[in-house]
């Protein structure tokens, strides 16, 4: 009986340690995907600014495939993905960086300035876009 409820304990104790966290909370998921909203706003904001669709495209299979590595299955990436509270969430930081970089609504200027600055650093951000 003592070894059972030890090889119970056991069991019990490894299945809480290789629990995954929400995919929200594994950085270059959730920060990849949130470069991505940030990136596909100054661009929509931005005149003189444009995306790399492709390499957009290739990030954000790249962030799938990533998650996947995690152990990640495609049921949990897809209710992730597809989670209105998720999307508010992710909107919501953007919005905060953004305005907190100087882009505000209804003024492309904030937005391209940002957008320059992104790229002239080399960000994730600034290589997903590019200057017309």
């Amino acid at each position: 009986m003592r070894a059972m409820t030890m090889a119970l304990i056991l069991s019990l104790s490894a299945g809480a340690l290789s629990a995954k966290p929400h995919l929200r909370d594994v950085p270059e998921v959730d920060g990849t995907l949130l470069s991505v909203g940030i990136a596909d706003e100054i661009r929509k904001n931005c005149p003189d600014i444009s995306a790399r669709m492709m390499k957009a495209l290739g990030v954000v299979r790249s962030v799938g495939a990533r998650a996947r590595e995690l152990g990640y299955t495609d049921a949990e990436i897809d209710a992730y993905r597809k989670s209105d509270t998720e999307k508010d969430r992710l909107r919501a930081k953007r919005d905060a960086y953004l305005a907190s970089a100087g882009a505000t609504p209804g003024s492309s200027e904030g937005y391209c300035q940002l957008g320059r600055t992104e790229i002239e650093k080399g960000s994730l951000v600034g290589a997903l876009l590019r200057m017309n």
